[in-house]
């Protein structure tokens, strides 16, 4: 019964509603004693011939009082308790999504989407059911079945204590199978949690199973995790398929010691046919706390596995929390790079060393250099993906780490690599960051992306439905789309990290010119594989080894015999060849 001394917190905040529920079932389970009553009482009435109409007629209508009340009580105490249940459902969903967009990119690299998923269903379910089920079946359990045994021990206390001697055995084998349930249960909910994740991977990633021809092996797969989740689900049915047999075989032990020994009872004259009749259905209603009992274990032992995986989550400490005189203010002025070195967590090599510059108001910088080296990590540092690093990063001569989060963030205009788009319209994805942005906001924003004639041919326009992911746009289309998410932000620094490679050389210099414009007092960060991108650039730097090897102006660097003027080159000559000219 750990589970409600660990949910005592939650009872406290709803005291009310259950002290209410609980009056209300302890009605409840005292209504129930008048039937067997009034049925032991009619009984002895017509075995002495001395029922009457009238008799009848008031202990008929005692039985429809009782319905009612009955009737009534049990549609309040519903309210009450299974209410409650759901409010603590709520509560820690709302919790757990609270806690999941606090918590950093690196929790992330370490859960697996499906097995968040199936925390934030299946284990709440198990909870919210010990919250409402569990309370009423040991409620329930406990006052049915102590108002029950009473009421028979006003009949024959020597009947009541043989019908009571299965008792120990039920309560034994009941706290045995519920171990059994709780080990069992955690197995069966990590193998779901497993199935949760492999089918969201594979939604996710239909394309590229359809692409390699793997559905086969993929469907192969996922029968095996649905297979594992099945054989444990098993596991914890045959365990759970012991309640009522156990139960049921001790209650007609019950039963039948009740017979034997009433009848004799009966016989010698200490105990009347209505008494035996209404302890025989006072025993009848016993079979369900016992029965509850049973249950309430396997409730409480799920519900307890379960919300121990919550609180597991619920207990990851967010790796960046603001400290108490943070700036509130949106960060805003140089950009300056005092770094040591810096390593991914776990790992010993340093991705970044050694970075030292300085990035005015109003610049643009470009960031080159080969897959791998070190261009997106610089950026994740001066967004605070990461805090740990042997150095520091100013923005206004202030350490990003003195800027409150939201601060420092709402002051950054992100365009990563990956580009999500939500399932939504084109319109919302575009102002997902500025919810009140206007029509006009939405549609300037496009424009300098250069994504706004496009939307103006999609079926509907800026109300068109993207899909999940944006899989209805190509890779251009999703590219600017993001462009324009952060443009309209207005943000004080805009970075685009390696994103218009999806853009032809054409509309890179239409974007890249509405950003001149339209950014001339604002920063610009820009990391590229083509050179283009960059060449206007008021510093360029080139990475290679997380180190910076050259740096300065594409005029400057295409005087340097190094890495920058060899691509710069190559890749002039590359485009020259697709345009079908000559090196001549």
């Amino acid at each position: 019964m750990e589970i409600f001394r660990k949910l005592g917190w939650f009872f406290k905040q709803e005291k009310k509603s259950y002290i209410i529920g609980i009056i209300l079932l302890l009605f409840v389970s005292v209504l129930q004693l008048v039937p067997p009553y009034v049925i032991g009482v009619v009984v002895d009435l017509i075995n002495e011939e001395a029922v009457t109409g009238k008799a009848l007629f008031a202990w008929i209508g005692l039985l429809v009082i009782a319905a009612i009340l009955a009737y009534v009580f049990r549609y309040l105490w519903r309210i009450k308790i299974y209410g409650s249940a759901v409010k603590l459902a709520r509560q820690l969903r709302s919790r757990l999504y609270e806690h999941f967009t606090n918590m950093p990119t690196s929790f992330y690299q370490r859960k697996r989407t499906g097995d968040l998923m199936a925390h934030a269903t299946n284990d709440l379910s198990a909870v919210q059911q010990t919250a409402g089920n569990g309370v009423l079946t040991l409620v329930d359990s406990l006052s049915t079945g102590g108002f029950v045994i009473i009421a028979m021990s006003f009949i024959d206390w020597r009947l009541t204590l043989l019908s009571l001697l299965p008792m120990p055995f039920i309560a034994i084998s009941t706290s045995y199978y519920g171990k059994l349930i709780h080990v069992r249960f955690k197995d069966a909910q990590a193998a779901f949690s497993d199935l949760n994740d492999k089918t969201q991977e594979s939604v996710t990633g239909i394309k590229v199973i359809k692409t390699f021809g793997q559905e086969k092996e993929d469907v192969e797969s996922f029968r095996a995790s649905s297979g594992d989740v099945v054989n444990k689900n098993i596991a914890v049915a045959r365990i759970d398929a012991l309640y009522d047999p156990t139960i049921g075989l001790m209650a007609g032990l019950s039963y039948f010691l009740t017979i034997a020994a009433g009848a004799k009872f009966v016989l010698d004259g200490s105990l009347t046919i209505g008494q035996l009749v209404a302890f025989s259905t006072y025993l009848g209603l016993l079979i369900w706390p016992m029965l509850a009992f049973g249950w309430l274990f396997n409730i409480v032992q799920r519900g307890n596995a379960s919300y121990d995986r919550i609180m597991a989550l619920l207990k990851e400490e967010p790796e960046i929390i603001d400290e108490d005189h943070a700036i509130k203010e949106r960060a805003s002025g140089d950009i300056e790079y005092e770094l040591i070195s810096f390593s991914y967590p776990n790992e010993e090599a340093p991705a970044l060393r050694d970075i030292h510059m300085t990035i005015h108001k109003g610049e643009t910088l470009g960031i080159v250099g080969r897959t791998g080296s070190g261009k997106t990590t610089l950026l994740k540092l001066l967004i605070r993906e990461f805090t740990e690093m042997n150095g520091d990063i100013r923005i206004g001569g202030h350490s990003i780490g003195d800027y409150a989060l939201a601060s420092l963030r709402e002051a950054i205009g992100y365009v990563p690599q990956d580009h999500f788009l939500f399932s939504a319209t084109v319109g919302e994805n575009i102002a997902f960051a500025t919810p009140e942005a206007s029509q006009g906001d939405i549609e300037r924003a496009a424009y300098l992306a250069n994504i706004h004639d496009d939307i103006l041919g999609f079926t509907d326009g800026y109300a068109t439905i993207v899909g999940e992911r944006g899989v209805s746009l190509s890779g251009g289309q999703k590219q600017r789309l993001s462009i324009a998410r952060a443009l309209i932000m207005d943000p004080e620094i805009l970075i685009l990290d390696d994103s218009l490679s999806a853009v032809d050389a054409k509309t890179e210099e239409i974007i890249l010119q509405n950003l001149r414009t339209v950014r001339a007092m604002k920063t610009t960060i820009i990391t590229a594989h083509r050179l283009s991108a960059v060449q206007h650039a008021n510093l360029i730097i080139v990475m290679e080894g997380g180190k910076i090897i050259q740096s300065g102006t594409h005029e400057e660097l295409m005087k340097e015999h190094g890495w920058y003027r060899d691509m710069y080159n190559q890749q002039q000559l590359e485009e020259l060849v697709e345009q079908g000219g000559s090196s001549k």
